[in-house]
C-alpha cells in the first residue's frame, strides 16, 4: 500500500451526528445478526459468510474512494458492526470459548493493532486518515472495537445480572465518564476517542437487546426485525442528510 499516495481524510469529523450514527449502527450490529441467526435460521456460520462478503465488497469501494463518502464509510461501519459481533458469537456460541477468553484475545489484537500503527504512522489520530496504510489500520481497529465491544459487553452484563436497560445506563455513565476526564482532566484526546468507541458498542448492543428481546427476558418485545428496520431507517436519513450537506 502507498503511504505517499496522499488523500483527504476519510472519515468524517467527531460530532454528534457521528456518535449518534454509530451508537445506531451498534444497536443494528446485535439485532441485524440475531435476525438473520435467529429469526431467519441462516445460523452464525451461513450468516457470517454472506455479511462478510458483502463487508469486503463495501470496502472495496470505500479504499477506491479519494475521500470521506458518508455512503460508503457508514455502510462499512454497520457491516463491521454486524461482522464483529458475529466474530465474537461463533468463538463463543460455536467454538465454546469462554467470554472472558474473547475478552482478552480482542482486547490484545486491538492493542497490537493500535502499536503497529502509531510505529508506521506516529499517530493514532482519525483526523488523519488520508493515505492507504492508515485507512488500513482503521478499519481494523474498528473491527476490533466492535468484537471486544460485545463480548466485554456480554460478559460485563452476564456477570452484573443487571438486565438491559440498567447495563445500557452503566455503559452510558461510562462514556460520560469519558468526557468529563476529556473536558475536564485533559484526558488525551485521542486515547478519549477510542475509550468512548469501544463502550459504544455495548451500549448500542444493550439498547438493541433492551428493544429486540420479548419481556419474558427483560426486553420491551419490540423484535429484531421491527428494531433493525427502524434504526437502519434513521441510520439511512442522516446519511443521505450528512451526504447532502458534504456536498454543499
Amino acid at each position: 500500500m502507498d503511504n505517499t499516495n496522499k488523500m483527504l481524510n476519510k472519515v468524517p469529523l467527531v460530532t454528534l451526528f457521528f456518535w449518534i450514527i454509530k451508537i445506531l449502527a451498534t444497536t443494528v450490529g446485535e439485532t441485524a445478526a440475531d435476525y438473520l441467526n435467529v429469526t431467519l435460521g441462516l445460523g452464525l456460520t451461513v450468516t457470517s459468510y454472506i455479511m462478510g462478503a458483502i463487508l469486503l465488497i463495501i470496502l472495496f469501494f470505500q479504499f477506491r474512494a479519494r475521500k470521506y463518502v458518508p455512503g460508503f464509510y457508514w455502510a462499512a461501519v454497520v457491516l463491521l458492526s454486524i461482522v464483529g459481533t458475529l466474530i465474537s458469537d461463533n468463538l463463543v456460541d460455536n467454538m465454546g470459548v469462554a467470554l472472558m477468553t474473547t475478552t482478552i484475545i480482542f482486547g490484545s489484537a486491538l492493542v497490537v493493532v493500535f502499536v503497529w500503527w502509531y510505529l508506521s504512522e506516529r499517530t493514532l489520530s482519525v483526523h488523519k486518515i488520508d493515505t492507504s496504510r492508515r485507512e488500513f489500520f482503521y478499519w481494523f481497529a474498528i473491527l476490533f472495537t466492535f468484537s471486544l465491544g460485545t463480548s466485554g459487553g456480554d460478559l460485563i452484563s452476564e456477570s452484573s445480572g443487571l438486565g438491559y436497560a440498567y447495563a445500557a445506563l452503566l455503559f452510558f455513565g461510562a462514556i460520560g465518564l469519558v468526557y468529563l476526564a476529556y473536558k475536564f482532566l485533559k484526558m488525551n484526546a485521542i486515547l478519549a476517542f477510542w475509550i468512548a468507541y469501544i463502550i459504544t458498542r455495548p451500549l448500542g448492543a444493550s439498547l438493541g437487546d433492551l428493544l429486540s428481546q420479548p419481556t419474558t427476558n427483560g426486553g420491551l418485545g419490540v423484535g429484531t426485525t421491527a428494531t433493525s428496520i427502524v434504526f437502519l431507517s434513521v441510520i439511512l436519513g442522516l446519511v443521505i442528510y450528512l451526504t447532502v450537506k458534504h456536498k454543499k
